[in-house]
């Protein structure tokens, strides 16, 4: 099964169905097991443009993973370098037209817009969080990588992993859940903290 759920964390293969994304919501852990393809804003730029002059995709996204990674060189005998994620916001302007060739699910660092989040309830898919800063322990789940395309943009081509437990937060799902912004608003909502003071700062020795 695709997504399997138990203890308190999701286990996700792809691909992945509509009624397999319905079962994911914000806030949920995820372990991903199988291929994630990866891609940046150079591939993603090329792929829209192959779009827009109706040319194949170099991958069939639909029903997979993408992660905006750009991986550092691999250290000998390691399979890859350091794999923490991109800022995500920069992709926004590429997401739509991918998710609507099928594209499942996505993962990054930080938010995202209105018209991506829009386009994810739209064509039932996720957004995710890796954990930014935690490159090379996330490249410890990256059991292979290939280059699949455009293998001209060195470390921004197009590559193939096949993964063991890649960890990620559902952070936008296809119901209009938005973890980060639910978070900014309850703590913006929390109460005054009412008599506290300030403890004024030490006096300078001498």
């Amino acid at each position: 099964m695709p997504i399997v759920k138990k203890d308190g964390e999701t286990r996700a293969t792809p691909p992945f169905t509509d009624e397999d994304i319905a079962q994911l919501r914000a806030g949920d852990h995820v372990r991903f097991y199988g291929t994630i393809y990866t891609a940046r804003d150079a591939a993603h730029r090329r792929m829209v443009q192959a779009l827009q002059e109706r040319k194949p995709l170099p991958m069939d996204i639909r029903g997979q993973i993408i992660y905006y990674v750009g991986p550092t060189p691999a250290r000998p005998g390691r399979v890859i370098g350091s794999a923490g994620p991109t800022t995500s916001m920069r992709l926004d302007p590429f997401t739509p037209a991918l998710l609507e060739q099928g594209l499942k699910v996505i993962i990054g660092k930080g938010g995202r817009g209105s018209v991506v989040k829009k386009a994810l309830q739209d064509n039932k898919a996720v957004y995710l969080l890796a954990i930014g800063g935690a490159g090379a322990l996330l490249s410890g789940t990256i059991k292979s990588m290939d280059v699949i395309a455009y293998e001209d943009l060195g470390t921004e081509s197009i590559k193939k992993l096949e993964v063991e437990g890649f960890p990620a937060i559902v952070a936008c799902d296809m119901y209009g859940g938005d973890l980060l912004l639910a978070g900014k608003e309850a703590y913006r909502d929390q109460p005054a903290l009412g008599d506290y003071v300030s403890v004024p700062p030490a006096e300078k020795a001498g």
